[in-house]
Order: C-alpha cells, then sequence, then structure tokens
C-alpha cells in the first residue's frame, strides 16, 4: 500500500475528517496519513483503543514514535497519559493497550538507523524554549538524531513563520490557522519538503501544535523489509 508516499510536496490530510479503519487488533482503529507497506509498514497514523482493548506485543524494527492525543495508552513500561510523547528506538518492543480508551498519532519505521535513545516526556515536560513574537510557550520534547520535535502554543491572531531547512511535518492538536487560504483545524497534519516555509495566520482560539523539524525520511533510516512480520501492529 502506497498513501501520501511522495515526500517530494507539500502534503495535507485533515485527519478529523477520515473514516477509521480497522487495524489487526479488535477494538483499535485508525486514520492512516503516510504508508509505505501493508500490515508492517513504514507509516504515520492516528491510531483509537476502545476501552479494554490492545495489541499482542510486538516488535519495533525500525522505531517507534507517538503522542497521546486522548485518553491513557497503558504498556509494560508504564501509563501514559494525554500529551506524553515517547520515542521507541530501534529494536525496541512492547504490548500496548488502553483500559479507558485513548487516541495516539504514531509514527513507524521512520528513525534513523544509529537512534538508539528512548525517550518519554509526560505532559508538560521537556526543554523550555525561547519564545518568539505570536508564541505563548515553546516546549522541546526532543532534540538529536538530526530531529527537533516541538510543542508550542500560538496566541490568537498571532503570525508565525517556521522555517524549513531540512523538512517540517505538523500536527494540530487544538485550535486552528490558516495556512494561506488554507484553514487546519484539530487533527489537520501538513508535511513539508525542504525550503518550503511555513507562514500561519493563528485563529481566534488561539492553536496548540506539534512540530517536527528533520529529514521527512533520514538517509539513514532503518532498512525496512516489507516481508518481515517481527512487526505485527501498524498502528
Amino acid at each position: 500500500m502506497l498513501l501520501n508516499d511522495d515526500l517530494s510536496g507539500r502534503t495535507l490530510v485533515h485527519a478529523a475528517a477520515l473514516a477509521w479503519a480497522p487495524s489487526p487488533a479488535k477494538g483499535v482503529k485508525r486514520r492512516m496519513l503516510f504508508r509505505i507497506g501493508d500490515e508492517v509498514a513504514r507509516a504515520t497514523s492516528i491510531v483509537r483503543y476502545a476501552p479494554g482493548s490492545h495489541f499482542a506485543r510486538h516488535g519495533h524494527p525500525g522505531g517507534e514514535e507517538f503522542l497521546v492525543l486522548e485518553g491513557t495508552l497503558q504498556d509494560e513500561t508504564g501509563d501514559f497519559p494525554v500529551g506524553t510523547y515517547v520515542r521507541n528506538p530501534p529494536g525496541t518492543g512492547h504490548a500496548p493497550g488502553s483500559e479507558t480508551g485513548c487516541t495516539i498519532f504514531v509514527k513507524l519505521w521512520q528513525f534513523r538507523a544509529d537512534d538508539r535513545e528512548r525517550v518519554v516526556r509526560l505532559p508538560g515536560k521537556g526543554a523550555v524554549a525561547g519564545l518568539r513574537p505570536g508564541v505563548a510557550s515553546s516546549m522541546i520534547l526532543f532534540e538529536g538524531a538530526g530531529e527537533r520535535v516541538m510543542m508550542e502554543e500560538w496566541q490568537p491572531g498571532a503570525d508565525i513563520e517556521l522555517s524549513n531547512p531540512e523538512g517540517l511535518e505538523l500536527l494540530v492538536l487544538v485550535g486552528g490557522f490558516m495556512d494561506g487560504a488554507e484553514p487546519l483545524n484539530r487533527w489537520s497534519w501538513l508535511r513539508l519538503p525542504a525550503g518550503e516555509s511555513l507562514r500561519a495566520t493563528v485563529g481566534p482560539e488561539g492553536a496548540r501544535v506539534w512540530f517536527k523539524s528533520a529529514p521527512l525520511l533520514h538517509e539513514s533510516a532503518c532498512a525496512f523489509e516489507d516481508t518481515s512480520r517481527s512487526e505485527q501492529a501498524n498502528k
């Protein structure tokens, strides 16, 4: 399966408007944003766990990165409430689920091959970054392996510009903004190739955004084999 696999141009998906599709696990559904592969895939998705649902234990040969959007996700290492950001590097594995139900934004098989740092940022945790005009708060969730991952609050009516020397990926969490003539609202996902800056006019409610400045696919990303079955959950 190929979905939004052309990384050379602008890609925008209003994920809140997509239908939920079933996953291999009962009670777990997903909205696919980017995908190369079938049930084992290099993928970006929004995934919803019904209360009491879970995946069997599985490995992540290419790494896994997720942000909890709603509810609480659990695995053997603990509970991850809404707002938690986690990086499980290549070679790790777990059996995720949710007793009360949750929704996550998740990226699979997009780590640099030498990235072996596990990161757990609970809500409100991270390095505080310097503020720019129109930015009410700015937090660094991760910096390393050729990536900088941020969570920011943008003030109502502000004009925001994000430079983009390497590649930019953004998810709107709360509120929204205009990118030119196009509105982005809750769960709108935007991916821009290197050199294409974002110029946003924030809406009257302000906006909370997650974004990553990094190559859209690392040259040294872990080798991907669609025939592998060691990662059974393309969340």
